[in-house]
């Protein structure tokens, strides 16, 4: 008997569906692949805009950091330029060696405030 039970159990199985049973399956089947395919596209989005967050804060980092790194090169160029005028100046005397010393220190700050005008429109 038992037999006879599994081999009905499994003929059943088998069996066509109505047409209304089965357009009821793929409605649910095709709700729940929507309600799936949200979700994930919804996990997709976040996690790219998370992404996109940390590229943009490394950008502004690196910008900031390349400003930084500018703003140090110019101001060791101005104080090389500054040292090899004031060098040069020694070789005049009196008024004209102050002349020159003045317009060295005068070339340096400006070379120095340029720099710092630069790195801070650079900085974001």
């Amino acid at each position: 008997m038992p037999i006879l039970a599994a081999a009905l159990a499994l003929a059943a199985c088998n069996q066509a569906k109505s047409p209304d049973d089965v357009a009821k399956d793929v409605a649910n089947a095709e709700q729940k692949a929507g309600t799936e395919v949200a979700k994930s596209e919804d996990r997709a989005q976040s996690a790219l805009d998370k992404s996109a967050d940390k590229v943009d804060d490394s950008l502004i980092h690196f910008s900031n950091d390349a400003a930084h790194q500018a703003y140090d090169v110019a101001v060791a160029k101005a104080d090389g330029n500054r040292k090899v005028a004031l060098a040069s100046c020694e070789s005049q005397s009196g008024d004209a060696q102050k002349a020159c010393k003045d317009q060295a220190e005068s070339a340096y700050k400006a070379a120095r405030a340029d720099a710092k005008a630069s790195a801070e429109a650079a900085v974001q």
